[in-house]
């Protein structure tokens, strides 16, 4: 062979390799559809990459806070009518993570302790909702390995009472555009970064707090007084 048609022949194996790549799909489940759809994992359209590129409003972004409390410091308070879980700092400080919440007739409020934790966790979809979304001729898998397209994200933290497993867990997510909004099934919903910061300050047995999705009892638990206000450039040089 001539090198011109080595050439050729080269240039069409990459090509071939290429294809074969960009065909090589990952599974996870799309809360707004409540189906399972497949992603291309190496070539996604362009579309796609503007879902995925979809992020959370600013106000749900990770920050500190002032706040007032009589919960003790390590103590976790999710606030469902504004979206956003509070872990409690001491000192009249707090950090503040948007979240998801249950949508419309899946709130609830109450108080639980972490009961166990897990890093990339499987899911098992509870009996209720398989049987509800098979009414809607949508099939779930009895498990999902843990992996960046399961639904619960990278980090979990399930939430008991009484000493068992209320089905509830604050968790992170494959779909961070959904922070913010009423989408989960009664799951406290987080993006992958907050759940993964809020996980190694949170030890199995810690108290939380959860305020249903019309605020009521909210000023029993908690008030925000504001943002911690950041200092400017002379007082960060020269303190202040």
């Amino acid at each position: 062979m001539n090198k011109l048609v080595l050439g050729l022949a080269a240039a069409g194996m990459v090509a071939s390799l290429a294809a074969e790549a960009s065909a090589e799909t990952v599974r996870r489940y799309n809360y707004a559809t409540f189906s399972w759809e497949e992603v291309d994992a190496n070539a996604p359209s362009a579309r796609m990459r503007q879902v995925l590129a979809r992020k959370p409003a600013a106000e749900f972004m990770r920050r500190e806070v002032r706040i007032q409390t009589d919960e003790k410091p390590g103590t976790v308070i999710v606030d469902s009518s504004r979206r956003y879980l509070y872990f409690v700092e001491g000192n009249g400080m707090a950090t503040r993570y948007g979240v998801g919440v249950g949508k419309e007739g899946f709130g609830w409020s109450g108080t639980m302790k972490v009961g166990r934790k897990a890093e990339w966790p499987g899911w098992t979809p509870p009996a209720a909702m398989v049987k509800r979304e098979r009414a809607k001729g949508r099939e779930l898998p009895a498990y999902m390995e843990g992996g960046p397209g399961n639904p619960l994200g990278a980090r979990a933290m399930y939430l008991f009472r009484g000493g068992r497993d209320s089905m509830f867990r604050i968790h992170g997510t494959n779909q961070p555009w959904t922070i913010g909004q009423m989408m989960s099934s009664g799951c406290i919903r987080m993006m992958n970064e907050d759940v993964e910061h809020l996980y190694g300050r949170v030890p199995v047995g810690s108290k939380v707090v959860v305020i249903g999705p019309d605020g009521r009892g909210a000023r029993n638990v908690y008030a925000e007084i504001g943002p911690v206000r950041q200092p400017g450039l002379l007082e960060a040089i020269f303190g202040g």
